[in-house]
């Protein structure tokens, strides 16, 4: 009997180079897992007209339909921008995705929210590079869930490709700033942040939870495929949620 194919549909910003490369490592620990990736225009993060214009939903479901020609088994939108926008903004792109295709779908966000609130917790860290004005969006909307930051870093930055540029000591040290103030997770929020490959070794220094937003889509795509997430615990401890609590 011929062992299952997995096809993940990554959509992707397209000025972003680091979550494919990421993702691709995460993935290499499940035989017969595969991405596929497309990218859609995204060069700034701000909060101007023509930024925000850049997450209309027209131009993510062209993206999406030529993910389904790949026949791919779910869909993920592996970027932030319901941390700004509004989760619902991200719930309802989900709705159209899987409407126009037939393909369920998720987003960083959606998954990253619904393993806070599988694992309970209401008092979070988070680091991003972005501006300030960004960054107070993005607490605003999680103290409308429930959610309290109890520290935040974030660099001020707003060109997408200079993210990419960010060193990997500089992520590390604002999770471990924002780790002083015990939170009882930190997130890393931002697709074309180096986050993910410091989770593990991280999480066993500060003894929390971290959850970046690259890993988040991966995990809940993953199990709304029905797909063991174990094997990849390497990449840290959200590895190792159960699909219970995935369930949406």
């Amino acid at each position: 009997m011929s062992e299952r194919r997995i096809r993940l549909g990554i959509l992707t910003p397209s000025s972003n180079t680091v979550l494919e490369p990421l993702t691709q490592a995460m993935l290499a620990v499940l035989p017969g897992v595969s991405a596929h990736f497309a990218r859609f225009r995204v060069t700034e993060i701000a909060l101007s007209p023509a930024a925000l214009a850049q997450f209309d939903d027209s131009a993510i479901l062209r993206a999406a339909e030529l993910l389904a020609d790949a026949r791919v088994d779910v869909i993920g939108w592996s970027g932030t921008s319901g941390g700004w926008l509004g989760f619902e903004a991200d719930t309802r792109l989900c709705r159209r995705i899987t409407e126009a295709t037939g393909i369920p779908a998720t987003t960083s966000m959606l998954a990253l929210n619904e393993i806070l609130a599988g694992t309970g917790v209401t008092r979070m860290g988070l680091v991003t590079p972005y501006r300030d004005d960004l960054q107070a969006k993005i607490v605003a909307n999680y103290a409308g869930i429930g959610v309290d930051c109890v520290a935040e870093r974030h660099l001020g930055l707003q060109e997408n490709f200079s993210f990419a540029g960010v060193e990997e000591p500089t992520v590390q040290g604002m999770v471990r700033e924002v780790a002083g103030a015990r939170p009882q997770a930190v997130a890393v929020v931002c697709t074309n942040l180096r986050g993910a490959l410091q989770v593990a070794p991280l999480e066993q220094e500060i003894g929390l939870p971290i959850y970046d937003t690259i890993a988040t889509v991966l995990w809940k795509a993953l199990h709304l495929v029905g797909a063991d997430t174990a094997p990849m615990k390497r990449w840290g401890s959200l590895f190792s949620i159960p699909a219970q609590a995935s369930r949406s």
